[in-house]
């Protein structure tokens, strides 16, 4: 059974072309949403077992997403996708329960990697 991926990102093409990546290695993209708020209305509906949560989008940002997922369901799993300059935003997802993150442009097998770390145990942040 694949493990099931909620996909949060503004951007469409980012939307689709993670969509694809988390497809081709084998992941089930259960929804996507294009801000924080749709990510926690569909954490609540879908209950994935990964989120990957682009920092910065309208309405809510990724960071409160993720605070919000998290004190609501301690279990989630989430994965900052973040560009390089975000490095205050990441610490701060991190300190907020993010399990991970991958710089943008997103590579697949960073990816792949990234996924697998943030089920091992809290990623260590470097740059």
């Amino acid at each position: 059974m694949a493990m099931r991926v909620l996909v949060v990102d503004d951007s469409r093409i980012m939307l689709k072309k993670m969509a694809l990546m988390l497809t081709k290695l084998r992941f089930e993209v259960v929804a996507t949403a294009e801000n924080g708020h749709r990510a926690i209305e569909e954490y609540a509906r879908e209950r994935p077992d990964l989120v990957t949560m682009d920092i910065s989008m309208p309405v809510m940002d990724g960071i409160e997403a993720t605070d919000r997922i998290v004190r609501n369901y301690p279990e989630a799993r989430i994965l900052m996708v973040t560009a390089i300059g975000q490095q205050e935003m990441v610490l701060s997802a991190m300190r907020n329960g993010a399990s991970g993150y991958v710089l943008k442009p997103v590579e697949e097998g960073k990816l792949s990697a990234a996924i697998s770390n943030a089920f091992k145990k809290k990623t260590e942040v470097r740059w």
